[in-house]
């Protein structure tokens, strides 16, 4: 595995990459890696000939006061995990090679950044779509991959590659979670142990509202239950568990023809979390 952080060199590897008929995938990460990221380089190699494994602590999408110092970074481990799972390059620039004296671009996701994360956290998705158009920029990747986890995430970036008619797949890959069904996050590592279980609480909840909204039960009193399952769990604040139409984000009442999304975001002690889950329509029984 190669670890790059200078943009000629990066230039180079891909060169030699593509001239080798090499098809490209990139992951990108802020590090601090876990069996999710893992997942997203073994579905890259499935995808793609070569892995392009990007590691960048992006402060344009932390807020004034949110965890940008505090934000773990293990980029030796991180580094070897990635050589274990076939990585093909570490690309690993420092913030003054990402975002050099003078830089003055911003790139804003109108309507699917805006609610939900974009509502409780400012400018965040104009950071993550400004990062992620540069290093798609720099890498030209076939496809790039990113978790489910962070559903709008996603949607942003998808978006932003239509609107932009950018030549790359946007690939999700499906939330890796440990066995009580927690969502892995970086973030997890602000919890002590008591906090951890209590935390298991997120995805209980929002599976119970799932199960209730698809089997017709009105989507009002499901999110009311989760949200109050959640503080009676010690989450403080509960953000939003809200309802949606899975690619735009639009909130919605009843469950229709369109895919849908039950979203949810909350802090639990100094971690805030995020997760989501599909919502589809029960059958009934005896179909």
């Amino acid at each position: 595995m190669q670890i790059i952080r200078e943009p000629a060199p990066l230039r180079d590897a891909v060169r030699d990459l593509r001239d080798a008929g090499k098809r490209i995938a990139l992951v990108p990460t802020m590090g601090a890696l876990h069996a999710g990221h893992i997942a997203l380089v073994e579905e890259g190699l499935r995808r793609a000939d070569a892995v392009v494994t990007s590691i960048f602590v992006n402060p344009k999408q932390f807020g004034p006061n949110e965890d940008l110092d505090r934000y773990p970074r293990r980029e030796r481990a991180d580094a070897l995990l990635l050589e274990k799972a076939n990585t093909t390059i570490l690309w690993a620039p420092g913030v003054e090679v990402m975002y050099p004296d003078g830089f003055a671009t911003n790139v804003s996701v109108s309507g699917v950044s805006e609610v939900l994360d974009g509502a409780a956290r400012p400018g965040h998705f104009d950071g993550v779509a400004t990062v992620v158009l540069k290093l798609l920029n720099q890498i030209r990747p076939d496809v790039a991959l990113f978790g489910e986890k962070d559903w709008q995430q996603l949607a942003v970036v998808r978006r932003m590659a239509t609107d932009l008619a950018l030549d790359v797949e946007i690939a999700g890959v499906p939330t890796v979670r440990d066995d009580q069904g927690l969502a892995l996050s970086s973030r997890n590592a602000y919890l002590d142990e008591d906090e951890l279980a209590r935390a298991r609480t997120l995805p209980r909840a929002l599976g119970e509202a799932c199960a209730a909204i698809g089997k017709g039960e009105p989507v009002a009193g499901a999110l009311a239950a989760a949200v109050a399952r959640l503080a009676e769990a010690g989450f403080d604040p509960i953000d939003y568990v809200s309802l949606r139409d899975a690619e735009t984000l639009a909130p919605i009442e009843t469950l229709g023809a369109r895919p849908a999304r039950l979203l949810a975001a909350a802090r639990m002690g100094n971690a805030r979390l995020i997760d989501n889950l599909p919502v589809t329509i029960s059958a009934s029984p005896g179909k």
